[in-house]
C-alpha cells in the first residue's frame, strides 16, 4: 500500500505531464535520483538500533515517484530507466528491512520492465534481480536444520588486500554481491543468525578499504552481513574449514600493480659493476611465509594444460567442444608467455589428443615445473548458471564442488586400491598456501579483464575439490573453470576468437600476477 506521502509528488506530476512530457519527466527523473542518493547514504549511515520506519517510508515513497514518472511520461527517455529504479529500489527495501509487501512491488515493477519496455537493455538486468527475489520466497517456505551461528567477524590488512572473515559454528551457503552506489559487498549466510553480539551491530574502521561492517537482524533464515567499501574494488569470496569461515578478500590496487621490468631491461639499464640487491619478500595471502618465500623461488618454467582432448571431448554445446575450446585458448595463452623474458612454456598437448589426468601433472614433475595451470569449461544441468571459477588442491566442501569434480575426474584410470594413497597426497599436499594464492589472482585476473566485454561474468570465487588432474604436483597448480558452456550467452561469446583471446590474456595476468608476489623487481646498486 502507499503510503499518503506520495500523493504530494503525485499531483506535482499530474500537473508537469500537461506542460512538457518529456522535458519535465527527465527533469523529475534527476530530481528523483537525487533523492535515491540521499535515502541511500542515510540507510548506509544508519546505527545499530536506529528506527527503520522513516527510512522505509521514503524508500516507498520514492518507489512511487519513479512508477509515476515512467506512467506519466511514457515519451521520456528516461521512462524505462524510472521504472528500472523503481523495482531494484523496492527490492534493495526489501533486503534491507525485510517487509514481504515489498517484495511483491519489487516483482510487479521488474516484470512490468519487460512488457512495456522490452527492448530496453536493462530488461536483462531486471532477470537476475526477480530470480533472486523468486528464491527468497523458495527458501522461506522449505524446511531448514537448526540455524548455524555467526560467531565473529575479523577485518586483515594484509599485503596487498584487505581480508574481512566471517566465522560460524558450522558450514552455511552464501550468496555475496556488489553494488556500486555507494560501494559495498553483501554477503548472505543461508540458515545462520548471528550470535547476540553481533546482532544489529555495526563495526566502524577509521582506515582502509573496508571502512564499515554491519549485520543486519536475521530475515527469515538468512543474515546478511554489509561491508561498506571507501572505493570500488575487486574482491573474491571463498570458505575455509576447521572452523568453518567466508573469507572474503579485497585486492587494493595501490599495492597490486608493481611493474617489474624483464631480467634483459633491468640488466642492460645497469651500469657497469652493478651487482642486484635481493626484493623484499612479499608474504602470501594467509600473512605468513611458506617454504617456498623463505627459500626465495621464483617462477621461471610453466606447464599450461588444455583439459580433455582425444576421444574425451568434455563438456559439448551444438558442436563445441570443452576440449577445442580449452586448447584454443591454451595456445594463445602460450604465445603471451612466450614474449616474457625468463618463461618457458610447456604444453601437455599441442592438439586433439587424449592424455591421461596423471600423466599432466607427472610431465610437470618431470620438467621441473615452478606452475601447473590446468584449462577447463564448466557445465551445469541448470542452463542459467553461469561465471568464473578457479580451483586449488583439497577435499571437497560441498556438493556442488564434488559434483565438478566427478565430472572432471571421469576419464581417470585410477582404481579403489590407490583410494588411501590419493587421500594421502591431498591431506599432506605442501603447496596448499602456495596453490590457495595461485588460485586467488588468477581468478581475480580473469573478472578484472572478462567483467569488461562481459558485463553479466559472475565472480563464482576460489573454491577447492579433489581434481585427480591436480594430484602429485610438485609445484603450485591450480584448475581454472573460464565459463559454463551450457549457459547460452557464454557459449555465444566462447564461439569468437575476441572473447577466447580476453580469456587467455587474463589467465596471462594472473599468472604475471602471480610471479610479482614470489619476488618483486630486482634493483641494482654499484659494486662498491
Amino acid at each position: 500500500m502507499r503510503s499518503c506521502a506520495s500523493l504530494a509528488p503525485l499531483i506535482a506530476l499530474a500537473f508537469a505531464a500537461a506542460v512538457s512530457a518529456q522535458g519535465s519527466g527527465t527533469q523529475l527523473f534527476k530530481e528523483a535520483e537525487t533523492r535515491e542518493a540521499a535515502l541511500r547514504a542515510d540507510i548506509d549511515a544508519r546505527t545499530a538500533g536506529a528506527a527503520a520506519s522513516p527510512l522505509l517510508d521514503r524508500a516507498r515513497t520514492l518507489v512511487g515517484a519513479y512508477e509515476d514518472i515512467s506512467r506519466l511520461f511514457p515519451a521520456s527517455p528516461y521512462s524505462d530507466d524510472s521504472l528500472w529504479h523503481s523495482g531494484v529500489l523496492a527490492a534493495d527495501a526489501f533486503w534491507e528491512f525485510g517487509q514481504p509487501e515489498d517484495r511483491t512491488t519489487a516483482l510487479r515493477l521488474l516484470k512490468a520492465l519487460g512488457t512495456r519496455y522490452p527492448a530496453s537493455p536493462l530488461v536483462k538486468q531486471a532477470a537476475p534481480q526477480v530470480a533472486r527475489l523468486n528464491a527468497a520466497k523458495v527458501a522461506v517456505a522449505e524446511p531448514q536444520q537448526p540455524a548455524v551461528i555467526l560467531k565473529a567477524i575479523r577485518r586483515e590488512a594484509l599485503p596487498g588486500a584487505m581480508r574481512v572473515t566471517l566465522e560460524l559454528g558450522g558450514e552455511a551457503a552464501y550468496h555475496d554481491e556488489a553494488t556500486d552506489g555507494p560501494p559495498r559487498v553483501l554477503i548472505d549466510l543461508q540458515n545462520a543468525r548471528p550470535a547476540e553480539a553481533l546482532t544489529d551491530a555495526t563495526q566502524a574502521f577509521a582506515d582502509g578499504l573496508v571502512r564499515q561492517i554491519r549485520v543486519g537482524r536475521p530475515l527469515g533464515t538468512r543474515t546478511r552481513v554489509v561491508l561498506d567499501l571507501s572505493g570500488a574494488a575487486s574482491y573474491t569470496v571463498y570458505a575455509l574449514y576447521s572452523p568453518y569461515r567466508v573469507v572474503i578478500d579485497f585486492a587494493r590496487d595501490a599495492v597490486a600493480p608493481v611493474p617489474t621490468p624483464s631480467p634483459v631491461s633491468a640488466a642492460a639499464a645497469a651500469p657497469a659493476g652493478a651487482r642486484p640487491v635481493p626484493s623484499e619478500p612479499r608474504p602470501n595471502g594467509r600473512g605468513g611465509f611458506s617454504l617456498s618465500r623463505q627459500l626465495g623461488l621464483g617462477v621461471a618454467r610453466i606447464v599450461i594444460d588444455p583439459g580433455h582432448g582425444g576421444y574425451d571431448p568434455g563438456a559439448m554445446n551444438n558442436g563445441l567442444s570443452e576440449a577445442d575450446l580449452v586448447l584454443d585458448v591454451a595456445l594463445r595463452l602460450e604465445k603471451l608467455l612466450a614474449k616474457q623474458p625468463g618463461v618457458e612454456v610447456v604444453m601437455t598437448r599441442r592438439s586433439n589428443v587424449f592424455v591421461p589426468l596423471e600423466e599432466r601433472t607427472a610431465m610437470a614433475n618431470r620438467q621441473g615445473a615452478d606452475l601447473f595451470l590446468s584449462i577447463h569449461a564448466n557445465a551445469s544441468e541448470d542452463d542459467r548458471i553461469r561465471g568464473i571459477e578457479t580451483y586449488f588442491l583439497n577435499f571437497a566442501p560441498n556438493p556442488a564442488a564434488e559434483a565438478i569434480a566427478a565430472r572432471e575426474n571421469a576419464a581417470s584410470a585410477r582404481t579403489m586400491r590407490q583410494l588411501p594413497d590419493i587421500v594421502k597426497a591431498i591431506a599432506l599436499n605442501n603447496k596448499l598456501d602456495e596453490s590457495r594464492d595461485f588460485a586467488s589472482l588468477v581468478q581475480s585476473a580473469m573478472v578484472d579483464r572478462l567483467k569488461r566485454a562481459n558485463k553479466s561474468a559472475k565472480d563464482l570465487g576460489v573454491k577447492q575439490a579433489p581434481f585427480m588432474v591436480l594430484i602429485g604436483a610438485t609445484m603450485p597448480s591450480v584448475l581454472a573453470e573460464i565459463a559454463f558452456l551450457t549457459n547460452h550467452q557464454e557459449a555465444t561469446l566462447l564461439r569468437g576468437g575476441t572473447y577466447r583471446q580476453q580469456i587467455a590474456e587474463a589467465l596471462f595476468n594472473g599468472v604475471m600476477r602471480y610471479q610479482r608476489s614470489l619476488k618483486a623487481a630486482a634493483q641494482t646498486v654499484a659494486s662498491q
